[in-house]
């Protein structure tokens, strides 16, 4: 059997659509040699490389999704500025949380704190705001690189590290499947940046923002996928979401989970 890595992309609440993904490979009972992520790639990412099984992953996000009263206080906890200095924030953004405070607040206690600990290696994709270019981590503590890879521009603070301020690696690498050549025999890239279904509504100027990110994956995406696709690009049915759906997590993993039948075909073909 040949083997295959696997690239999850970025997409906000949509690329919990990813965990149905790693059920679906469990179903088949085969594994990734190598998986990389951007965004809410690289958190459900480094969870399967982890160890945590789909069906884990589900329950726990499920779990917490019916439970908005404990999501709210986890995310006030993680603000980067405090209730005290609200009135001298000036302009910016009072509500932006921290991200090493809301990787602890909801991912701390599920994975290692080093990448060495991975049972899958596992590669995060970042962006240097200032260099303008992604930057990787395969090696070294889990918590930075995974909190960078997540740090939505305006939603949350970019994350100081080793002299350089990182920011969501979807804003380079929405689709991070290029980094995984010559990695493995196949790759596979998993698509959740939006597309045809998206709302039609007239959205409020915070829903903009993100759509407007969204529009950026999507036309990124787009553009690498002519310079060379991977072997099988998967796309779950969710683009009707927005990004910040997350309290729909029950409905995107019910629509996400049309495509296991898809996958074990097409990469049953491939393998």
């Amino acid at each position: 059997m040949k083997s295959f890595a696997l690239a999850l992309g970025a997409g906000g609440a949509r690329g919990l659509a990813h965990i149905a993904i790693v059920e679906a490979l469990e179903d088949m009972g085969v594994k990734p040699t190598m998986i990389a992520g951007a965004s809410i790639g690289a958190v459900i990412g480094a969870g399967y490389a982890a160890g945590l099984s789909g069906r884990t992953m589900r329950r726990h996000l499920i779990k917490l999704a019916h439970d908005r009263g404990e999501v709210l206080r986890r995310v006030m906890a993680a603000r980067a500025v405090a209730w005290s200095q609200i009135l001298g924030a000036g302009f910016g953004n009072p509500l932006v949380v921290d991200a090493a405070k809301f990787y602890d607040a909801f991912l701390g206690e599920m994975l290692p704190a080093d990448f060495a600990a991975l049972q899958i290696p596992f590669l995060a994709v970042t962006t240097d705001l200032h260099a303008r270019e992604s930057v990787l981590f395969t090696a070294g503590p889990l918590k930075p690189a995974v909190s960078a890879s997540m740090a939505v521009p305006g939603l949350v603070q970019p994350v100081e590290y080793e002299g350089r301020v990182l920011v969501d690696g979807g804003a380079v690498d929405p689709l991070p499947f290029g980094c995984l050549r010559g990695k493995a025999d196949v790759i596979v890239a998993v698509d959740v940046s939006g597309g045809v279904g998206e709302r039609a509504s007239v959205p409020d100027p915070w829903e903009a923002l993100f759509s407007t990110i969204s529009v950026m994956s999507h036309t990124i995406v787009s553009h690498k996928l002519k310079e060379g696709a991977p072997d099988l690009v998967l796309r779950p049915n969710i683009g009707i979401f927005r990004m910040l759906d997350f309290f729909q997590a029950s409905a995107i993993l019910r629509a996400a989970d049309s495509i296991k039948t898809e996958i074990r075909d097409r990469l049953s073909a491939l393998l």
